[in-house]
Parts: structure tokens; sequence; C-alpha cells
């Protein structure tokens, strides 16, 4: 993909509009994880070094278009100061008079920290007004941000238009040429490993990697819903039955053309997610039972499938990993990609903290910052913080 990088920008002396991924769990007003900041961090150290007026914004949360004291970034500005080695001023305001004086009155080297984007409500309308006025704030437009390149909001689409000098961040290449790989030149056998709690916002996806993959293989919530639509009884596990049909065809899409797809054939059943596990096969799931994880059989089926990869995907826990007594087989998964040899890449907030909490993903070839963007890339689908950079590409 033809993608301008921020390292073809003349900066220096320079205004430009940094967009970040800062959006970090707090509580009580404490960075909880500051992963996405650390990850940050050197595209605004670099930016400060060559010389620029760093103007960096970010969204946090679900704010819906107004102030929201619980979601403000004011805690991310000294956690960012502290990864990126600069001072940072964090201006509460985003495109207001407070602001346009903030970044009238920086110098190059400096860096400015705008308050949540989403507390404006023209920035999930893609709103002209605020792409102008956020616009009128820079001289250069960077979008280091994958994880909302699937947004056409105004930080990320809208206003990139308005810079004829707009480029992408070195996190946003990383992720573009890693996913680029896996959709477009994968080195075969090619597994995918698809799993989480629905069906539902993964669909075009599933539908593309059964098309591409020589392997797909399904845990996960969404496992239960191909189950059903094979005629297994799963009991109370979670299903999307309207989802059945669309199951269906899935599974004679890949077997058309030569995919195969791997279902659970044991699971870890409970009446509750609170309740002690146990092991089963298809045939005996009770009434009152949910599947809440893969059984070992499927857990040593899929590391024997992996191990024979040459190019892996894994999006989705196999699992309620978050309780000790279902994180097994999400474990597995984690560990059987950290002993491949294949190019291996992990997408999704809740995958990212699977492999986190296993020790794995130092041993991955890529871990992606984008759940929703990463999947819809790899759908075929037109990532409109994507398209625009790609447009202003020398």
């Amino acid at each position: 993909m033809a993608l301008r990088s921020m390292d073809t920008l003349n900066v220096a002396g320079r205004r430009v509009l940094l967009r970040l991924d800062l959006n970090v769990p707090l509580k009580d007003g404490r960075v909880l994880d500051d992963t996405r900041v650390r990850e940050a961090a050197p595209t605004v150290r670099t930016l400060a070094e060559r010389g620029a007026v760093v103007v960096a914004c970010s969204h946090l949360g679900r704010a819906k278009g107004r102030p929201d004291p619980a979601l403000s970034l004011a805690p991310v500005a000294p956690i960012l100061a502290d990864r990126a080695g600069r001072p940072v001023r964090f201006v509460p305001d985003v495109i207001g008079e407070v602001a346009a004086q903030a970044v009238a009155e920086a110098k190059p080297g400096e860096v400015i920290l705008l308050e949540n984007l989403r507390f404006e409500a023209g920035e999930e309308k893609n709103d002209p007004a605020m792409c102008d006025a956020l616009a009128a704030l820079a001289d250069v437009y960077v979008n280091d941000a994958f994880g909302t390149a699937h947004r056409a909001h105004a930080s990320t689409a809208g206003v990139a238009s308005r810079f004829p000098e707009r480029a992408a961040g070195p996190l946003m290449v990383r992720e573009i040429t890693a996913l680029s790989r896996v959709r477009d030149h994968p080195v075969r056998p090619f597994v995918a490993v698809v799993g989480g709690a629905k069906i539902s916002g993964k669909l075009e996806t599933l539908t593309s990697l059964a098309r591409r993959a020589d392997t797909v293989v399904l845990v996960g919530g969404m496992a239960n819903t191909f189950l059903l639509a094979q005629g297994v009884a799963v009991g109370a596990s979670l299903v999307e039955a309207d989802l059945v049909n669309a199951a269906r065809e899935i599974l004679a899409s890949a077997a058309t053309r030569g995919v195969d797809v791997v279902l659970p054939s044991d699971v870890v059943v409970a009446p509750s997610a609170d309740a002690p596990g146990r092991i089963t096969g298809l045939s005996d799931i009770r009434a009152e039972e949910m599947i809440l994880d893969i059984g070992p059989a499927t857990r040593t089926r899929i590391g024997d499938t992996v191990s024979g990869a040459r190019t892996v995907f894994w999006n989705g826990p196999a699992g309620v990993f978050e309780k000790p007594g279902f994180a097994a087989g999400t474990r597995a998964i984690a560990e059987a990609l950290a002993a491949s040899d294949a190019f291996t890449v992990v997408g999704g907030g809740e995958t990212v903290a699977a492999v986190q909490q296993a020790g794995a993903a130092a041993k991955l070839s890529h871990v992606s910052t984008g759940g929703g963007a990463s999947l819809e890339f790899l759908a075929g689908e037109t990532l409109p913080g994507v398209a625009v950079l790609e447009e202003g590409a020398a």
C-alpha cells in the first residue's frame, strides 16, 4: 500500500497535528495500563527532536460529545512526558481559544496534549467545522493511531484531507505492513484462529478468511454457533441463533475451496463461569451447562495445526480466560504461537491481553493495536483513516 511515512516530512519549526491512540484504562483518575502510551511515546519524541511543535490528540473512552471529567486525558500527560522523555503540556481544550493560544505560544521541540477529542460532538460526526478548527492548529498531519483508522471521525479522516502534507506514523506503517502481509501475501500454510464471544462484528472477516486461509480454527463463544449449525446440542451456551445460517454458509464456502475448518471436539463446561468446570465431549453437554473453554484434545489439535503453519493470524480468546478455570485454552493458543516458526500476528484487545498474560507477546512477529481495525482490514474493507493517507502519499 502507498503510505507516505512520517520520516519524509519536513517538520522543523512546523506545527504537527499528531493523532495518537491514548485510549487507556482509567480508574479514579489513575492510568491502569500505559501500554498505548509507551507505544506512542517514540513518535512524539522523534517529532519533538526534529524540531516540530507537536500537537498531540486522542480520544479516551466513550465520551458522548460533551466533557466528562472521568474521561479526561489529564492523567495521561505526565505518563506520556515520562515515556517520551519530553515535557508535555496538557491543554484542557480541543478546538477553542485556549487550545489555539497554547499552540501559538509553543516553541519548536515542545509537546502539547489536547483534551479528549470526544468531548466535542463534532468528532464522531466527522463534522466539517470541527475538521476545519483542528486543521487550523497545525501545518502538517500525522496519524499514528491504527486502532481508530476504521472510524471516519474528524481527527482520523476529515481533518487529514485538509492537509496537503499528511503521513502515517511508524506504528501505523508497521500495522499496515504486517496485516498486508497476512491478507495479501501470506506464506502458506496460512492458519487463522478466530475466537471471542460472537460472530456478529466478525462475519465479513470470517467470510474473507474462509477464502484466503488454508485452515480456519474457530474457538470461543462464536464456535458455539458453528457447532449448533452442525446439529450439536450446546446446552445453555452463548449462541447467535439468527446467524446459524450464516455459519452454515461459511462452512460450505470453506469446504468448496478446500479450506479446513477446525472446531472444538471437546470442551470445558459449567453452569456458570463461577462454577467448577468439567471436560466433556460434544455429545455430553447437559442442558444447564455452558461451553466456557476448549478441551485438551482440541488444544493439542490447534497446537499441531499452528506448529505446521508459516503464517498465523489470531483474534479472540478461546474461552472465559479471565477466570483461571477457563483460561487453559487461550493460554495454549498463545504458547503455540510463541513456539511457532511462522509469521505470527495477534490482534484485538482481549487477545493482546491474553498473550501478555501468557508471557508470549515478545515472541510474536506482530501484536496489533487495533482489534476492529485489523478485522476490517483483513476483510478487505476500506479504512477511512488509512485511505486518506494513501491519497496523500508522495
